[in-house]
Parts: structure tokens; sequence; C-alpha cells
């Protein structure tokens, strides 16, 4: 499994994700060509070395034209011009009539929502009423347009972080003086998913923009789990600390977990058999794997069933309120269980009795057919023969 791991111990900005980035993938003219389909002007990209404290990593700089560049302050580029109106709606325009690729528009266009979102509370307007830098500036329109450009391109199958740091103390921004976490970053942490804490360094390390692209694309947030590392970028920022202002990111494979199955189990005997069956149906439909029943006797000998349903992970809390709404039990036990698969997929043969939908199962190089019962169903009727005579068909054991 291909995993991007996200090292935020020195926070996360913008323009440091597109240095990280751009030293795995050392794409940087594939991203000023994928960046030309936005068909924006007035700017340009500055990518070079910078080293901090002893550690060498990629600088990128989104120079607007006939402007000086400043340090970044409360958002990456904390520079007035003349696309400060841009609204979220204008953003969203420039993205969709955009050639990008679907992927990139739908990842960017997420993560430009997370920020609008924040901004929208903090200043106690609608999306539509909001009028910011953050997301209307065009060096917030490249870092987090850039970002989704080489996320797509690297593909990862899972995107990991640890711990995101932030300084603490105040900043000044276009707002005015600011706390730090400044308030649309912290906004975005509490609307998401994302750990972070504190630590003693006295300013801004994590911008709105660092702060949306993380909470879009990490999964989780722990410690590097086994990993086998191919490649590290490093993106550094602007800022002269005490620690490297450097975001460092892991490329690499990781062996996939097989604890992805639960297991529940709940032992009801004070309820009829119709509920077990509706609810086992309603459990089928909304994606349990499987789900039986089991006679069993329980206290004072009385007779109950256990009812065992097997689901993926992230199912877990949704059939368990299934199971709660549906049947009269008030407590039900689940652990994780590991499970080997075969490749499978689904297939259509053709047979002197009319087409029959199977499963084509490969293992260990041979391939095996197993027909769909409702499809065998309904043939078996419909020509008055007996359901077993299908299992016996040449056309199933001949198909390849």
């Amino acid at each position: 499994m291909k995993v991007l791991y996200f090292d935020c111990s020195s926070g996360i900005s913008g323009n440091m994700t597109l240095g990280a980035l751009l030293e795995i993938t050392g794409e940087e003219q594939f991203l000023s060509d994928e960046l030309k389909k936005l068909g924006i002007d007035g700017y340009g990209i500055e990518i070079s070395k910078k080293v901090k404290n002893g550690i060498t990593g990629t600088y990128v700089d989104v120079i607007l034209e006939q402007e000086h560049h400043h340090a970044h302050g409360c958002h990456e580029h904390s520079h007035e011009h003349q696309h400060e109106h841009r609204n979220l709606n204008d953003v969203n325009s420039i993205i969709d009539n955009s050639s990008l690729d679907d992927k990139v528009k739908e990842l960017a266009k997420k993560i430009f929502m997370r920020v609008a979102r924040a901004e929208s509370k903090v200043h106690n307007k609608s999306l539509e009423e909001v009028h910011f830098h953050e997301v209307g500036a065009i060096d917030s329109i490249i870092d987090i347009v850039g970002t989704s450009i080489l996320i797509n391109k690297i593909h990862p199958d899972k995107i990991i972080s640890g711990i995101v740091n932030d300084g603490y103390g105040f900043i000044e921004c276009a707002h005015g003086t600011m706390s730090v976490p400044v308030p649309a970053t912290s906004e975005i942490f509490a609307s998401s998913n994302v750990k972070f804490r504190q630590i003693d360094i006295d300013t801004e390390l994590v911008t709105p923009t660092g702060a949306a692209i993380i909470a879009e694309l990490a999964e989780n947030f722990t410690t590097l789990p086994v990993m086998s590392v191919q490649k590290i970028g490093w993106g550094v920022g602007s800022k002269d600390l005490k620690i490297p202002n450097v975001l460092k990111v892991y490329y690499g494979e990781i062996e996939e977990q097989k604890e992805d199955i639960v297991v529940m189990e709940t032992n009801i005997d004070d309820a009829s058999g119709e509920l077990f069956g509706y609810t086992q149906d309603m459990l089928l439909k909304n994606g349990a794997l499987d789900v039986f029943f089991t006679p069993i006797y329980m206290k004072k000998n009385r007779p109950g069933y256990r009812m065992s349903v097997a689901c993926r992970r992230e199912d877990l809390f949704r059939l368990q309120n299934i199971i709660f709404r549906e049947t009269t039990t008030i407590g039900i036990r689940y652990r994780f269980e590991s499970r080997t698969e075969l490749e499978r997929k689904m297939i259509e043969i053709d047979t002197k009795y009319g087409k029959i939908k199977a499963k084509k199962v490969r293992n260990n190089g041979e391939e095996y057919i197993y027909p769909e019962y409702e499809s065998i169903k309904e043939l078996a009727m419909k020509h008055d023969i007996p359901l077993k005579e299908f299992y016996k068909l040449e056309e199933l054991s001949e198909w390849k």
C-alpha cells in the first residue's frame, strides 16, 4: 500500500506542502504546465533550495507581478493585491472552467471549502458574503490547486499525518493582531478530525491553508507506522525559528492492515423470528457482509438466538444503530478480525437456458466459477428444471 506520511512537527502551510511534494515527484515543469490550465495570470512561481537549521529543503514562492513579496504572516501571503475580492464562488468557477483532471478539481474545491467555512464562521457571514484573501488570493489558489495536482500525480492509497504542532502567542495579519492558532485555523481544526497541540514556539506554525490541506488529506493522526520509506520530501517555510521550519513528508510502502473486519454479536431471547428476519434484510441492504443466527440457551435456560454480523470497520456504528432500533437488545459486543479474501469479479455466462450471473474467483493461479443463486433460481423456475442441474452445466466448468 502506497502511503504519504506528513510530519507536521513544525506546522504546515500551503507552500511548505508544495515544496515537500515537489521533492517527492521531482516534477516542477509538470506542476507549472498543469497550473497554466487554470487560465489565471499575474503571478510567477520561484522554486529554490533553502537551509533551515542545517536542513536543506525546497522553498516555493508565489511572486505576484509588480509587488514585493512579504514574509508569511497570519496566512501564507499577507500582502494586499487586486484579487482580494474573489470569493468561494469565483474560485470554484476558476477551477471548474479549467481543463484540470476531475479528481484534482474535486480535491481543490474540498480544501477551499474548509477554509471558506472557517472564515464564514469567524466573520459571521454566509459563504456567499465572505470576501477574503485566504480563498480569493492568487497565492492561495496556487498553493491549494498545486497541492491537489501533486497529490493526484503521486496517487497514494492512503495519507496519514502526525500530530499537528502550532505555536502560541500573537501575530500581525490583515485583520489586526490575532492569537495563535489564528481563528480560521482553529475553526478548521474544530470541524475536522485533526489532532493538534501547541508547542513552545512564539509564532504561527500552521496557516489556514495548511490546516485545510492536512484536514482534507489525512485519514488519521498518529505516529509513523511501520513503513518501507522510498522518498522523503522536505518543504521549508519562510521563518527562522529555534526548530527547523520544515514540513517532512515520507513516501513509501506499508503492509495492508489485516484487521479490516468487525464481527458483532448480541444474544436475544425476547424477540420474534420475524424481527430477526427483517433486521437481517436491513443489515444486508446497508452494507453488512454476513448476518447469521445461532440457537442458544440463555439465563434460566431460556431459548434464544445469537445474532452475528460481519461488516467493514467504517460501517460499524451505522449497523449497530439498525440492530438497536430493530431488535430488543440493549448491548452489542464487537471485535476486529483478520480475513483472507480471494480476488473475484462478476461475470455473465451464456447457457442453453439463458444468461447466468456468476462469480469468477482466482486462487493461487486457479480459477473457480460460482453461479449466483438468484440467477439460476430464476432460470430453474422458468424452465421447470431442478436447481441442482444448473450446477452441473458444462458451460460453467468450461468457461474461461
